[in-house]
């Protein structure tokens, strides 16, 4: 009798040793759990978190680049150079094809980037606003030695010599404002038409898809420039630097400060001022074209309006 009693206490003793064993594995279990959600929360946290800086840094790459884009038109339109602003334009655009491909990546480097953009803008805006002024002035003068040369003409005063100078400062002038008169095209675009007249867009385009090029650009508004009838000359160069022409079918040469240039094609166009789109066609002629990355030359008044690039697969 006592040997059942102690059998029983035995298996007693077992069942709470299994239910305690099991408890024990339970709250182990429960434990990792709890910590395998906790990283994963955490993780959860680290990449939202970083998305959220990779989103910031995007956004304030486009504000530069629209901020960048006005900078480069107004001090395209004052006369001052922009080829510094364009090698910065190529390589933001690197930096934002850089960005948007990656969801990891070191955003610091690229806040030190937008800094150092944001530091050109700065400079950017001083130097527009000293274009701005010397562009006054020189206006104010051509305007006041204009009515010299008219004052001393009409007196008939014998200072040969000082007419001749003021007429030469007035002329120095009007060399300034007619650079800053000049037109400049914005926005320009090439895209493909086919035989069966589809028109293709993108930049890339595969040489037997090409039987003409159109291309589409607007001209930048200009208080300065006259509104009147103005011709505008196209070059299209090949890879190797060849320009495209066919005398038969529109091309032709013209002046470009006493230098005499091949055109591919030209388009008459009435001024108004307005930001107006202007569409030019070239058609090949049943010429292929060879495979490369082509140049895009606008021309003006003797001043080069704009440049852009297409390549032929």
């Amino acid at each position: 009798m006592e040997f059942k009693k102690e059998q029983k206490k035995d298996r007693k003793t077992l069942l709470w040793v299994a239910l305690a064993v099991l408890a024990a594995l339970n709250l182990i279990q429960l434990y990792f759990v709890l910590q395998e959600k906790k990283e994963s929360d955490n993780k959860d946290i680290i990449i939202a978190t970083k998305t959220e800086e990779v989103l910031a840094a995007r956004m304030k790459l486009d504000s530069i680049s629209t901020q960048l884009d006005l900078k480069i038109a107004e001090i395209q339109h004052l006369g001052g150079s922009v080829d510094s602003l364009i090698v910065i334009k190529t390589q933001l655009e690197k930096d934002k094809n850089a960005i948007a491909r990656s969801n990891s990546l070191a955003v610091n480097d690229f806040n030190k980037k937008v800094k150092s953009y944001e530091t050109v803008l700065n400079q950017k805006d001083q130097e527009i606003q000293r274009l701005r002024e010397e562009l006054g002035i020189v206006i104010a003068q051509k305007d006041e030695l204009a009515e010299q040369v008219q004052g001393l003409s009409s007196e008939n005063i014998s200072l040969t010599d000082s007419v001749l100078t003021v007429k030469q400062k007035a002329i120095e002038l009007e060399g300034k404002v007619n650079i800053a008169s000049a037109l400049r095209a914005e926005e320009i675009s090439v895209n493909a038409i086919t035989s069966k007249g589809k028109e293709q867009d993108g930049g890339k385009y595969r040489a037997k898809k090409v039987d003409k090029l159109k291309i589409s650009f607007r001209i930048q508004e200009n208080s300065i420039a006259e509104k009147e009838a103005k011709q505008v000359y196209l070059r299209i160069l090949d890879p190797d630097g060849a320009v495209l022409s066919d005398m038969a079918t529109g091309s032709g040469s013209f002046l470009n400060n006493g230098r005499e240039m091949i055109y591919s094609s030209k388009e008459a166009i009435q001024f108004t001022n307005t930001n107006q789109e202007v569409n030019i066609l070239y058609g090949r002629g049943g010429i292929p074209l060879k495979k490369g990355t082509y140049a895009i030359e606008l021309y003006g008044e003797g001043y080069k309006m704009g440049a852009a690039e297409f390549t032929v697969k």
